[in-house]
């Protein structure tokens, strides 16, 4: 009988040293890094500017665009960008064409006065969403494709370092950002938030000439794939000619991605799957949306916040994402998963016992050392998981379209977050109650689903 040996921790904690990894932890922090500017920053710039609590929240619809960035991803699969494909590659060329999008619009918010220009202050925000919705769709799938379809571990473990770089670009990020602003606040600058803007916009440039160290798979099959959908469809068309050819093209671009996952998974389990991605981190992402708003109310300043939120959140991320990659490798994701979400509603309970206390540092320390530990394991699974799902012929679209979906619960549903405070009268306590109960429903729909879900953990 041939006798499998186990792969000891130090051999699989090893895959980590492999050096794609360094480049997907590059890419993690260039998507994670907008969301210093659309969430962090503007939540507590609209909130030092005296706007109420709903309007901040409302605000946040803006991150709805994350949930239907599939609707253009197949454009982003196919499309090449002049000048840009030809110089940096296909998805290269996607991200630097968005990163410049980005640092316009941090000139633009650097001479606007959020009284007076509250809707073009949000329009630019959701531009500034947009192009890092866009932006994400490339970078997933730039990431993916670094690893190769056969390699299940090293996908986890590219999962987990694409999950570390989000969140180095999302807490030094917001390190930077707070200090910057406290910095010149201090000062006597009046308008702190906007200098702070210009400041940021250099981290963006720092970010662009990184990415010139990313190389992209020289050899790929995926163009000549979806070329064999388009004559597949041509065919069943009856004829060729230039109408057939665009509807070909059209239909091939926007339906294959969606035929292929559900024809791998069988219609029940990947609208079990969907149901699934949907609901995860709805629990999550209220709480998240008003932490920052949470943590000023209750008193702390924003050094604080960004000591205790950011700076040490970060370190322990980094630690706890990591060894959630190790776990995923070693037990899959689907257990991950599992774990991740009953951590979830535990921690949750932590800030509802923060709001009936008050303030205390050690408590804010411990709770956010906890939701960030949760996180970074629920982050890590969730992005293997999905990975582990898509097909290579259509990767950016099949990846954009399961991320966005749980975008969709994460940004559409919790932008009603500060209308619930509000109708609760401000009582944080029992908001956190409810974010917990809401970690429930997806832990269902995986579990009647998890053993029948078609994914490769070799």
């Amino acid at each position: 009988m041939l006798e499998v040996k186990k792969q000891t921790l130090s051999e699989t904690f090893s895959i980590y040293y492999d050096k794609r990894m360094l480049r997907i932890l590059l890419l993690g922090a260039i998507s994670g890094f907008p969301w210093v500017l659309i969430a962090s920053s503007l939540s507590l710039w609209l909130k030092e500017e005296g706007l109420s609590r709903s309007t901040i929240g409302w605000a946040g619809l803006i991150f709805g665009v994350y949930a239907f960035n599939y609707l253009w991803a197949p454009i982003v699969d196919r499309v090449q960008i002049p000048y840009l494909t030809k110089k940096l590659g296909h998805r290269r060329g996607w991200i630097v064409l968005m990163q410049i999008i980005i640092l316009l619009c941090l000139v633009v918010w650097s001479v606007i006065n959020p009284t007076e220009n509250l809707v073009l202050l949000i329009s630019v925000g959701l531009i500034i969403a947009i192009a890092s919705a866009t932006q994400d769709i490339t970078v997933d799938a730039l990431r993916i494709e670094q690893i190769n379809e056969n390699e299940g571990k090293s996908m986890a473990a590219g999962a987990a370092m694409a999950v570390v770089g989000w969140w180095t670009g999302y807490k030094l990020g917001g390190v930077v950002a707070l200090f910057t602003a406290e910095f010149f606040e201090n000062l006597g600058v009046s308008d702190y938030w906007q200098t702070t803007f210009l400041i940021l916009g250099i981290l963006i440039i720092l970010m662009n000439i990184g990415l010139m160290f990313v190389h992209e798979p020289i050899q790929t099959d995926r163009e000549a794939k979806q070329k064999e959908t388009d004559q597949l469809i041509e065919k069943k068309l009856g004829s060729s000619n230039f109408v057939t050819n665009f509807i070909a093209y059209i239909t091939g671009t926007i339906g294959g991605p969606i035929i292929s996952f559900f024809k791998k998974n069988g219609f029940a389990i990947a609208a079990g799957i969907l149901a699934f991605v949907f609901l995860f981190k709805i629990g999550e992402a209220f709480m998240g949306r008003m932490s920052i708003v949470f943590y000023k109310e209750i008193g702390f300043s924003k050094g604080q916040i960004a000591i205790y939120s950011k700076g040490l959140g970060w370190i322990t991320t980094v630690i706890f994402t990591l060894l959630g990659g190790l776990m995923a490798m070693r037990a899959g994701t689907i257990k991950t998963m599992f774990f991740a979400g009953g951590l979830m509603a535990i921690t949750n309970l932590l800030f509802a016992v923060l709001a009936w206390t008050g303030k205390s540092e050690i408590l804010f320390a411990i709770a956010v050392i906890a939701d960030d530990i949760t996180a970074a394991f629920a982050t890590v699974a969730f992005v293997a998981f999905i990975s582990l799902l898509v097909d290579r012929t259509y990767t950016a679209t099949q990846y954009a379209l399961l991320a966005s979906i749980g975008t969709a619960g994460r940004t559409t549903l919790a932008s009603s977050s500060g209308a619930l405070v509000d109708w609760l009268n401000g009582d944080w306590g029992t908001f956190f109650v409810l974010t917990t109960i809401m970690v429930i429903p997806s832990l269902l729909c995986l579990w009647l689903i998890k053993n029948k879900i078609k994914i490769g953990e070799k």
